[in-house]
């Protein structure tokens, strides 16, 4: 039972004031988060329980608040968590996604640490031989001395550049493949941004609204409903992404185009050039009109100057309102992988998300 340190006690029963019914852990030092000594109070999550413990504890003169992050501060500065652990808690505490979640806390086992470390020594032991060799390329017993390396007699040390330099080349390559790897990683970490991007009334909001599996935008016949970028953050897969309705994109000269729908033309051109990925919705009775306007944003924003016969590795198509279509679709002349669906009866969704 916990009690209020400062309640009086009552001279009938005896007792003080009860403020919880819990679990006392204790964590002596070096062996614990912070290498600190460290008392866990495992209590009942209520209003009133945790405010009455808090109340409590900051009566006393010892005790105070920790600062935000201050726990980490401390297991860092006492040896117990390294810079790139401290980083991998950062993003496991933030973690919206099951990939996420599996990357940090592969990171924070300290494998990562034991890779750098090990290039760290590798490139320590590579830099003393060489110095060695600079510096007594001349004797004969340096080979002799280090079993790591063989060196004739007489070859002034051209044995032991021989042996670092593979190595030191071996983990340049290690180090790039790492690099190379560690793209995809912070894709993972920061997640994807995928811009929807087509002519009015193509189903934008309505694709939106089908993978969001709520009403996040409006769909209306009316061109030009959407006017602004929406963005809804969904976990598809394990991989965090955050979807990007866009304006409908047509020529500025048509009707019913004004001023605040040019500003929404101009963000949907923004957010593709922004985003990893690039969903061009079609209208499948309107393929001619739609894979223009998808094309003409594309050129708009650098992709390429041929849009129409170049493939793109951040562009699909979507060929929507696929129920209303009758009979075999003639192929659409691109070259970027493209979906026929449905967003009204499904059909060809699953196909799309595989």
């Amino acid at each position: 039972i916990l009690y209020d340190p400062l309640s009086s006690s009552d001279h009938l029963n005896r007792m003080r004031d009860p403020l919880d019914s819990a679990l006392v852990l204790i964590f002596p030092g070096p062996r614990s988060f912070t290498g600190e000594d460290i008392v866990e109070l495992h209590c009942h999550g209520s209003r009133a329980v945790t405010s009455g413990v808090l109340k409590a504890l900051s009566s006393l003169d010892s005790v105070r608040p920790a600062d935000p992050g201050e726990f980490t501060q401390r297991a860092y500065g006492n040896g117990k968590l390294g810079l790139v652990e401290v980083e991998a808690l950062a993003d496991l505490i933030v973690a919206d996604t099951s990939l996420q979640r599996k990357q940090a806390l592969q990171q924070f086992d300290g494998r990562l640490s034991r890779l750098y470390l090990g290039w760290r020594k590798e490139l320590i032991k590579g830099l003393a031989h060489a110095e060695a060799v600079i510096d007594f390329g001349d004797d004969e017993a340096l080979g002799e001395e280090d079993s790591s390396f063989d060196s004739s007699e007489n070859d002034g040390g051209m044995s032991v550049w021989a042996d670092v330099r593979p190595r030191i080349s071996s983990l340049r390559e290690a180090m790039d493949r790492h690099l190379e790897d560690a793209s995809r990683g912070e894709l993972l970490r920061d997640g994807l941004r995928i811009a929807i991007v087509g002519r009015p009334n193509a189903g934008k909001s309505s694709l939106l609204n089908l993978l969001a599996g709520r009403d996040a935008a409006i769909v209306s016949s009316t061109p030009g409903t959407t006017r602004d970028v929406v963005e809804v953050v969904l976990d598809l897969d394990g991989v965090r992404c955050s979807l990007l309705d866009t304006a409908g994109v047509r020529e500025e000269i048509e009707d019913g185009v004004d001023e605040i729908e040019i500003e929404g033309m101009k963000r949907a051109r923004l957010a593709a050039q922004e985003a990893h990925l690039i969903v061009g919705v079609v209208d499948c009775s309107d393929q001619k009109r739609g894979l223009e306007a998808v094309q003409e944003l594309i050129r708009a924003d650098g992709h390429s100057d041929s849009a129409r016969s170049s493939p793109h590795n951040n562009l699909l198509y979507v060929l929507n309102k696929r129920d209303l279509f009758e009979g075999e679709m003639e192929p659409c002349g691109v070259d970027s992988e493209t979906f026929a669906i449905s967003c009204t009866t499904n059909q060809g969704v699953d196909i799309f998300l595989a």
